[in-house]
């Protein structure tokens, strides 16, 4: 039997990423702060499922909780797969943010998916599979349309994911990037805006399946909401033409003029 890993699992994506994965046969190790959400989790799904559930409490913005979690992931039972869900947002704009929430934010966005799956891969390399999940969001394709840093996170998120998989992949290890739009979660209410006067809004359950649909194709990004996939192609066709057009010397465009 497979084992995930949730970070973030009390609500949301977190949770309905569970509820699946229990659906499919997975033991649960579930991560969050809030140790009696956990534990209502753990009871619905264990009622529903002949899985296991671990909890584990932990604030990933805490260097030595996270370092516990990481912990779990090097030395414990071997994680099958981990989905790096826990993130968040801020209300406002980069110049009305305090230097002390921005730290906050990257700590949460970046340090801690980051350190997660610098925990799990190892061991997965040398068992010769696994898989690493890593929640994104469309901002990082978009970041003219949120204010703050929220989609330099997630754009860093998207970028680690592709990169991850470009090392990993040829070692049996398969990395999903998951990059939704919009989608009805908690994260709007700390970030100062009004989910219902947002158009096209996603609902959590739609997306954890269409997720995993993108998941059981292999695919390297998952986008939801985008029907045209040839929109995707095209970008990432253009993205990758600039390789060997962005080496060597100073383009004739930055030559100074005699």
């Amino acid at each position: 039997m497979s084992t995930a890993l949730i970070t973030g699992a009390s609500a949301g994506i977190g949770a309905t990423y569970a509820r699946r994965l229990a659906a499919r046969g997975y033991d649960l190790t579930i991560v969050a702060r809030t140790t009696a959400k956990l534990e209502q989790l753990a009871a619905e799904l264990t009622s529903a499922h002949d899985i296991k559930v671990e909890i584990l409490t932990a604030d990933l913005t805490d260097a030595a909780q996270l370092e516990t979690i990481a912990d779990r992931l090097r030395t414990g039972a071997p994680i099958d797969l981990l989905v790096n869900n826990a993130g968040d947002s801020l209300p406002g704009t980069f110049t009305t943010t305090q230097p002390a929430d921005l730290d906050w934010l990257i700590q949460l966005n970046i340090t801690a998916p980051t350190l997660l799956a610098s925990a799990a891969v190892a061991g997965m390399i040398e068992r010769g599979h696994g898989s690493i999940v890593n929640v994104g969001s469309a901002t990082a394709l978009l970041p003219e349309y949120f204010p703050g840093i929220y989609p330099a996170t997630k754009a860093y998120i998207l970028t680690f994911s592709q990169g991850l998989a470009a090392e990993v992949g040829p070692k049996g290890i398969y990395v999903q990037a998951v990059v939704p739009a919009a989608t009805r979660t908690a994260i709007w209410d700390r970030s100062g805006v009004d989910v219902d006067n947002l158009p096209n809004v996603m609902e959590v359950d739609d997306l954890v399946d269409a997720a995993l649909i993108g998941f059981d194709r292999k695919e390297a990004v998952t986008v939801p909401p985008l029907g045209d996939l040839s929109l995707w192609q095209a970008y990432e066709t253009a993205r990758l033409s600039m390789g060997p057009n962005i080496s060597g010397t100073p383009a004739e465009r930055y030559r100074k003029v005699a």
